[in-house]
C-alpha cells in the first residue's frame, strides 16, 4: 500500500477527493475465529458454524465488531505511515462478513485542515465491500504530520484534540 510505513504520509501530500489505495483480503474461517479470541468475544457465532446457521440464520461464522474495526484501523495505518494517530472512528455494519469473502477496503479523502493547535488533520470515508455489495462504511479523522519532523504521537493535553 502506498503511505506505507516505509512512506510517511505528511498532510501537504492530500487534497479533499483523493482515493486511497485499495485493500483487499481474503476472508477465511481463520480470520473469523482468530478476531474474536483476539477480542475475547465467545460468543459461538464467530467460530461455531452449525450454531451460526442453525440459530442466527446465517450462512456461516462472520466477523464480529471489533474484528472489522482492527482490519479498519490496519487499512488507515498502512495508508498514512507510522505517524498517522487515529483520533476518532466511527463505522456502521449493514452486512456480515463471511469466510470465502474477498473484503476489500477503499476510501476517499473527504477533508483536510489543520486545528488551532497546528495539528493536521484528514477526515476519510471508507468503505467495506464484498462484491459489489457494501457490508460497512466508516468514517475516520487521522491526524498527520503537517511537515517530516512533526509527528502526531507526540501531542497531549490541551495539543491533543481528536
Amino acid at each position: 500500500m502506498s503511505g506505507s510505513t516505509l512512506d510517511q504520509l505528511t498532510l501537504d501530500q492530500l487534497t479533499k477527493g483523493d482515493a486511497l489505495p485499495t485493500f483487499v483480503v481474503d476472508v477465511t474461517a481463520t480470520t473469523v475465529i482468530l478476531g474474536a479470541l483476539a477480542t475475547r468475544d465467545w460468543r459461538p457465532m464467530h467460530h461455531d458454524h452449525k450454531f451460526a446457521v442453525e440459530r442466527q440464520g446465517v450462512q456461516d461464522i462472520f466477523l464480529n465488531t471489533p474484528n472489522q474495526a482492527a482490519w479498519f484501523e490496519r487499512y488507515l495505518n498502512d495508508w498514512t505511515g507510522s505517524r498517522g494517530r487515529i483520533g476518532r472512528m466511527v463505522f456502521r455494519m449493514t452486512n456480515s462478513v463471511f469466510p470465502g469473502d474477498a473484503m476489500q477496503l477503499s476510501g476517499t479523502v473527504d477533508e483536510v485542515s489543520v486545528d488551532e493547535t497546528g495539528c493536521g488533520w484528514v477526515r476519510a470515508e471508507i468503505s467495506l465491500t464484498v462484491g459489489d455489495e457494501v457490508r460497512t462504511t466508516a468514517t475516520a479523522r487521522i491526524a498527520l504530520p503537517t511537515t517530516p519532523e512533526d509527528n502526531p504521537w507526540d501531542r497531549r493535553g490541551e495539543r491533543w484534540k481528536p
